[in-house]
């Protein structure tokens, strides 16, 4: 295993919810990654911000890691959920929010009932 497939690894791994994004939570550097930033900051939940831009072995191995060509990538618990698309859509039908609640991660957002 290289270095970098151990970082993602353990990045995935120890925290509840990472991002693998271009930029960083307070400054993305791609649409996409503003994008789910601005969802998981609505939801109010913690998350940690990978900035892939810095390393291209963890920009390419997180692609890897995945088998999922792009970034942003959003792990919960170790498990992939998905990219920029597939967490808007999950989050515009409300599907986000319950997955959330169901892997116990507490939402602090506006988006509670």
């Amino acid at each position: 295993m290289s270095a970098a497939n151990e970082f993602i690894d353990s990045e995935v791994k120890s925290n509840d919810m990472v991002l693998f994004m271009k930029g960083t939570p307070d400054f993305p550097q791609c649409g996409f990654s503003g994008q789910v930033v601005q969802i998981l900051n609505y939801l109010g939940v913690d998350y940690k911000g990978v900035n892939v831009l810095t390393d291209d072995d963890i920009r390419q191995g997180v692609k890897d890691y995945s088998n999922w060509p792009t970034v942003p990538q959003l792990y919960v618990k170790g498990e992939f959920v998905g990219g920029c698309d597939i967490v808007r859509e999950m989050f515009q039908a409300g599907e986000l929010q319950t997955f959330l609640t169901e892997k116990g991660i507490v939402q602090h957002g506006r988006a509670q009932a």
